[in-house]
């Protein structure tokens, strides 16, 4: 595909729809943070459960500012884009959001949390094998610089052995656990490690979480969950030959998972193995069965 992809955007309740499309439609932003070969066109978007209407409104102006047209139904969207960005911040409605345009055959990105159930994350995944829809889902995080760093270095610092990554996790009832945003920690592990996680455990407090993870090859990982303290995202990894710890600079992470999303819309090839995002989806389910059960292991279904 050499011409530009029409994005259309569902769900408007985050920052992420503004900043998407100022680096996707290079407005307000520097040429640093440019993404290009795809272009935010159309919106549609529903009340939001997360945020105040207020400050829902102030995007969607800032959006129409911008020149998004704003379409009635959510229907509307499908003649009018190639591509859509589902960006609720509330994961439960995201299989509902995605379903016409997976049925129709059209690359979905789906932003972080894939969904709040392992439930409908396999529905999502289901319909899309059926009708050749790419899909993909990620948190920025997994993209950050940092963690590109541990990949590019492989040849030096040798496997990963072991990794353990810290977010801020604030909750919110719609998505419960480590669903609202601990899943950047999350996210940060599973991008460190790969998939293969096969149990969990949850010390869980109100003051932040320790999730606890055992791969299928005995490596270990783990996830702190911060809700009291520094508001800030890092990791520590152990390779072969190497230990690294580092924070994680947010500056680039949108225009990094815009690239694999922009790449994902135009090849019809998603930068990540589906299975993946099942597994980072039963972690954070099986962290919240665990911290139910007082730290009681919890075994993950294969995918």
């Amino acid at each position: 595909m050499s011409e530009m992809v029409r994005v259309g955007i569902v769900d408007t309740d985050t920052s992420h729809a503004v900043e998407f499309t100022r680096r996707l439609n290079h407005i307000d932003i520097p040429e640093e943070q440019w993404v290009d070969g795809a272009k935010v066109v159309a919106a549609w978007t529903a009340p939001s459960a997360i945020i105040p209407e207020e400050q829902h409104r102030e995007y969607n102006q800032i959006l129409r500012e911008m020149g998004i047209i704003f379409v009635d139904r959510l229907e509307d969207l499908l003649p009018q884009v190639d591509a859509v960005m589902v960006l609720s911040q509330d994961g439960s409605v995201h299989l509902e959001r995605a379903k016409p345009f997976l049925e129709a055959g059209m690359p979905v990105f789906i932003d972080k949390p894939f969904a709040c159930s392992v439930h409908d994350a396999l529905l999502m995944a289901d319909i899309a094998a059926r009708k050749g829809a790419p899909l993909f889902s990620s948190s920025s995080l997994r993209y950050a610089l940092e963690v590109q760093r541990v990949h590019e270095q492989a040849n030096d610092w040798g496997k990963v052995i072991a990794a353990d990554a810290f977010s801020p996790a604030p909750t919110h009832p719609r998505n419960p656990g480590l669903f609202h945003y601990g899943i950047h920690g999350v996210e940060t592990l599973f991008a460190l490690m790969g998939k293969g996680c096969r149990r969990v455990r949850c010390i869980y407090h109100d003051d932040g979480e320790l999730v606890v993870g055992e791969w299928d090859d005995g490596r270990i990982g783990s996830v702190r969950g911060i809700r009291k303290g520094a508001y800030t995202y890092g990791f520590t990894v152990i390779c072969e030959k190497q230990a690294w710890t580092t924070t994680i600079d947010t500056r680039y992470i949108y225009r990094e998972l815009l690239k694999r999303v922009v790449e994902m819309f135009r090849t019809r090839k998603a930068p990540l193995d589906i299975s993946e995002t099942l597994q980072t989806v039963a972690f954070i389910e099986g962290a919240r069965k665990s911290a139910e059960q007082h730290g009681t292991p919890v075994d993950l279904p294969v995918f």
